[in-house]
This record gives C-alpha cells, sequence and structure tokens, in this order.
C-alpha cells in the first residue's frame, strides 16, 4: 500500500530533527518526543530505525572524513530500495531523510539526498559532494536507466568516490564503468559532467524543481517544529 504524500511529511518537529542536521543534539525528552511521533506516523518497527540513526550519527561525529563517508553509506544502503510509485502514490517524490527512515524505503534520489544532507550535518564541506545524476548501464544488457548517487571530491582537481545505494562498496568513478555522469549539483549551484571538469557552474540549483520543492518543505517544517 502507498503511503500518503501528505500524511508523510506533516511531521513538524521529526522533519527538524532529521532533515536539518539536529539528529546529534537532542535531550532526552525531545529523543523520546520524537520516537513517540514516529511510532505514530510510521509504525511500531521504526523508532528503532531511528535510534539506530541517532547513534550512527553521534558515533561518525568522531570520524575522519572517509569514516564517516562509509558509515552514512552503510546505514542506508541497509534500507530497501523501492519505487517512488508504489511506495508514494506518485511519479516522483523526492523524500526527506526522515521519509526514507521513517517510511523504511526509497529510491535513488531519495538515498542519493539523504546522504548528502547526513554527511552535511557532520561537517563535510559542500564544495566536496555532489549529488549526481548518472546513466546506468545495466550488467548483461543493453538497458540503460536514469539513476542518482552522491559524489564525494577530496579535492576540487580529485577524482571522486561514488557512494550508490545498488552497491556498498565506495568505489573511485574509475571503478564505475557502468556509470556516465550527466550533471550534478549541491546548495551552491548545478554543473553538468563536462562543466564540473572545467569548474565552471551552470545556474542555481533551486532551478531544478523537485530540489527547490524538498528544500521549501523542509524549512517549512522545521518553522513548523520551532511554533510552541
Amino acid at each position: 500500500v502507498a503511503l500518503s504524500c501528505t500524511t508523510a511529511i506533516n511531521v513538524g518537529v521529526l522533519s527538524l530533527a532529521l532533515s536539518l542536521g539536529m539528529a546529534m543534539a537532542f535531550d532526552s525528552d525531545m529523543e523520546a518526543r520524537i520516537l513517540n511521533e514516529v511510532n505514530q506516523h510510521y509504525g511500531n518497527d521504526a523508532p528503532g530505525r531511528i535510534q539506530q540513526w541517532f547513534k550512527v550519527m553521534r558515533a561518525a561525529a568522531a570520524m575522519q572524513e572517509t569514516d564517516k563517508l562509509r558509515a552514512v553509506n552503510s546505514f542506508f544502503n541497509a534500507l530497501p530500495n523501492v519505487e517512488d510509485s508504489a511506495h508514494w502514490g506518485a511519479q516522483d517524490y523526492w523524500a526527506t531523510p526522515l521519509e526514507l527512515i521513517g517510511s523504511n524505503g526509497g529510491d535513488c534520489e531519495d538515498f542519493a539526498l539523504a546522504k548528502y544532507f547526513a554527511l552535511r550535518e557532520l561537517g563535510v564541506p559542500d564544495e566536496r559532494l555532489r549529488i549526481t545524476y548518472v546513466k546506468a548501464f545495466l550488467r548483461g544488457s543493453r538497458q540503460v536507466q536514469s539513476h542518482m548517487v552522491l559524489s564525494y571530491y577530496a579535492a576540487p582537481d580529485a577524482e571522486p568516490l561514488v557512494l550508490d545505494n545498488l552497491s556498498d562498496a565506495i568505489k573511485p568513478a574509475s571503478q564505475r564503468s557502468d556509470l556516465a555522469p550527466t550533471y550534478s549539483f549541491n546548495a551552491a549551484g548545478l554543473w553538468s559532467a563536462k562543466e564540473r571538469e572545467a569548474g565552471r557552474r551552470l545556474r542555481d540549483a533551486d532551478t531544478l524543481p523537485a530540489w527547490r520543492d524538498l528544500r521549501l518543505k523542509m524549512l517549512r517544517l522545521a518553522r513548523s517544529a520551532r511554533q510552541p
């Protein structure tokens, strides 16, 4: 049964906690409130997933950057990969990290976005992260499908590491011959694959409607959560 998009996002304090990067800064009363609301909206199994999320983020805070990549990638890749139409009853829905964890599943966009926001919360600079659209060449066939991954650049001219929900291994892009990047973005802007190599930004990322709508949704829910 598909979840309702409207019901899923009207969670106030939960989205403040998990969508805007506050998973490491709760007192016990706030955490109990969050877990109670998660249970009401997503069922009895959801609080355990949220508690594990808190545990991973708190432990990762003291890690080296590459270890943070592995911790975040491992946590999210343990969640099921499901199509938007089956999970949300929508053709294309970009979920917040809360919605991905709470509902126990999402598609490639949701995984890439959640990893991006988690690593930003853990202090990884924005310029090192790119949410990347790729063409994925399916092994053993001639099929090509659109896919999204998160790319990590240790330095501006470094070869990126690829965080992919379909693979637990974090590999350099040169070892992912099955992926062909088309364009990438983060909060600072949007690049085509060729323009990224040249260091030239195409335009603001907010020109992508789904990205703009996701950020606005998160801000709106954060403001709602702050109200008494």
